[in-house]
């Protein structure tokens, strides 16, 4: 179970929100939201790893299984 809060939130811009999330509630647009921005974050974090990690594989022994 969740915590209850209370936000004081625009009206048109959750309502906006929950036609583009075709959410039945407000909650579950703002979980939807919620949601979204821990996605790209962690999206955000794989990218930022580009060229940190090396693996030291053989590409054409690997591709012959």
């Amino acid at each position: 179970m969740g915590m209850r809060t209370t936000l004081d939130l625009p009206d048109d811009l959750l309502e906006k929100a929950r036609q583009a999330v075709n959410a039945r509630t407000k909650r579950d647009t703002v979980v939807a939201g919620l949601e979204e921005l821990i996605r790209r974050r962690h999206h955000q974090d794989l990218i930022d790893l580009a060229g940190r990690i090396h693996l030291d594989i053989d590409l054409k022994r690997s591709r012959k299984r």
